[in-house]
């Protein structure tokens, strides 16, 4: 256990003592915020807008600030989505150091064995994941208050404490196995342009599912990242999107939700949100 938890910390310091490794791992969210800032985010507002527009003796106003609370909150949980998935990638790049300039083979010949050698390669990618991905809702919350969102109820914290704690999980287990196919830091570069340049669309960040095919849709449905930022999208819109779409018919808002990516149906069945966590 001693071996573990000092390998364990290795790890992170190697992670975070890395400006470069940290940098990258963040690329994928500051597109998003980008993107999202100049141009996809006012197309969204307008879309909103619009709709809303076609029922009578609405405040315009009130709808359009509604609109970007909206698009914000929605933007904020496909962020923290793809971070799991980017943060776990960067932080296996010191593993990747260590095979490749044989200090892992050192490693394998001290006391630890090979199983707490594993376990303290992905624990710390976890931990990394789930220490920028807790920093980065705080540091969004704020933002969106300012802005004039509310801030999350403590039952909402807990739940997407719990998600990020799920979510980055799986994803420092996934790419720790998808470290043994990349077998030089180059092709682990590599692996991680393409999954960094995918995530945002798998996770319907950048196109929203229902802007798209229903074939595209569907191979989305079998990768986890779009049930993840569901997740995250069910929280954290909750009560933004109760003020936005008030007086507006159920079927509606559940049509919108749907295409947004904040509710799934699999085979014309919803997906909880309990059956999202589990996938």
């Amino acid at each position: 256990m001693q071996k573990f938890t000092e390998l364990t910390k290795r790890n992170l310091k190697l992670y975070f003592r890395e400006p470069g490794a940290i940098f990258f791992s963040l690329l994928t969210m500051m597109i998003v915020i980008v993107l999202m800032t100049f141009f996809l985010g006012d197309m969204n507002v307008e879309n909103i807008t619009e709709l809303l527009g076609y029922y009578p003796e609405r405040d315009a106003q009130a709808d359009k600030k509604n609109a970007e609370l909206l698009v914000f909150a929605w933007t904020c949980a496909g962020v923290l989505s793809i971070n799991a998935v980017t943060v776990t990638l960067a932080a296996y790049s010191g593993m990747m150091k260590d095979r490749v300039s044989g200090r892992l083979n050192a490693i394998y010949t001290s006391s630890a064995n090979q199983f707490a050698i594993a376990a303290s390669y992905v624990t710390s990618a976890w931990l990394a994941s789930v220490v920028v991905c807790v920093l980065t809702l705080v540091v969004l919350e704020v933002i969106g208050v300012s802005r004039g969102m509310g801030w999350f109820s403590a039952t909402e914290h807990i739940k997407l404490l719990g998600m990020i704690l799920v979510n980055s999980f799986t994803y420092a287990a996934f790419m720790y196995l998808l470290s043994h196919v990349a077998k030089s830091e180059g092709a682990w570069s590599g692996v991680g342009t393409v999954i960094g340049t995918l995530v945002g669309f798998f996770g319907g960040i950048y196109i929203p599912i229902g802007g798209l095919s229903d074939a595209v849709g569907a191979v989305m449905k079998c990768t986890p990242v779009i049930y993840g930022a569901s997740m995250f999208r069910k929280v954290m819109t909750e009560t933004v999107l109760g003020n936005t779409f008030d007086g507006i018919p159920a079927e509606v808002i559940d049509e919108y939700r749907l295409i947004m990516g904040i509710d799934l149906e699999v085979g014309n069945k919803a997906v909880s949100l309990t059956e999202s966590w589990w996938i």
